[in-house]
């Protein structure tokens, strides 16, 4: 549906559009003959995002909307200045945040988390599909997920429970477009380690393991147009197969009854350690 919509024209609308990913996504699309629009905070990093993608998309349209996705009002807001614009041919839910947590305590932090990473994403679907489905027109609607929301890693149960409900709702999604016969498919979108300005805070360099935002967006549009549903990106660390058999590890909890989280369990080191290099084998 990626290369219908991207045929059709229109509009990119992309939130967290300021840096990282979203900044490059934003970039693609209007690489690829979409007109843009870009939200996030207010700021000088979305005046500049602005500036940057307005330089190479000509007399296409480029706006900029300041957006807090947790607020319902500012993405409903946000809907209206967009098809106001014109048709929409992609949606990409990308705004997100990450604030340390544990299970019994920073309640506070829970709830920002989950405002913006769950919220935000429900925000934007609630109010763009509705007229995104009336259009009839090809379109896709792109969630960000993460790895944490699948094999949900011990360390900050907060942002995985938020990219968990992401993954549980774009499945939803895609499942609700298909019952209603709508041209729109819905895509989750699951970044490996990528260096953004997130993790700059802390490592002033990009790490060797890491990717780009580049390789990631390019990696993820390319799956995207080939009709991908769950789309894992690898990096420099972590193959596609190595992907694999964590999460197949992850689902054998389940189907094996072992305990919670047991790849991080002493007693299952060495038999997930056997197990994980199997992928380094198929690679």
């Amino acid at each position: 549906m990626y290369a219908q919509a991207i045929e059709k024209g229109g509009l990119a609308v992309v939130t967290g559009a300021a840096s990282g990913v979203g900044k490059v996504a934003v970039l693609r699309f209007a690489e690829a003959g979409l007109g843009v629009v870009l939200a996030d905070l207010p700021g000088e990093a979305l005046s500049a995002a602005e500036d940057e993608v307005r330089a190479l998309s000509g007399d296409r349209t480029v706006l900029a909307v300041p957006t807090d996705v947790s607020d319902q009002n500012a993405v409903a807001n946000l809907a209206d200045k967009a098809f106001a614009a014109g048709e929409v041919a992609v949606l990409m839910n990308n705004a997100g945040i990450g604030m340390p947590t544990s299970n019994w305590d920073k309640i506070d932090n829970w709830h920002r988390i989950i405002e913006v990473n769950l919220f935000g994403v429900l925000n934007g679907v609630q109010a763009f599909l509705p007229r995104m489905i009336a259009a009839g027109r090809p379109a896709v609607v792109v969630n960000t997920g993460s790895k944490q929301g699948i094999t949900t890693p011990p360390g900050n149960p907060g942002y995985n429970v938020s990219k968990a409900a992401v993954k549980v709702l774009t499945e939803g999604l895609a499942h609700e477009l298909r019952e209603a016969r709508a041209p729109i498919t819905a895509h989750l979108f699951v970044p490996g380690f990528t260096y953004t300005g997130m993790i700059q805070r802390f490592a002033p360099t990009k790490p060797d393991s890491a990717w780009t935002s580049e390789q990631t967006v390019d990696y993820f549009i390319e799956r995207m147009a080939k009709g991908d549903f769950y789309i894992l990106c690898p990096d420099n660390d972590v193959s596609s197969q190595r992907d694999r058999k964590r999460v197949e590890w992850a689902i054998g909890d389940i189907i094996e009854n072992r305990p919670a989280l047991s790849r991080w369990h002493p007693d299952y080191a060495e038999k997930f350690a056997a197990h994980e290099a199997e992928a380094m084998n198929q690679s």
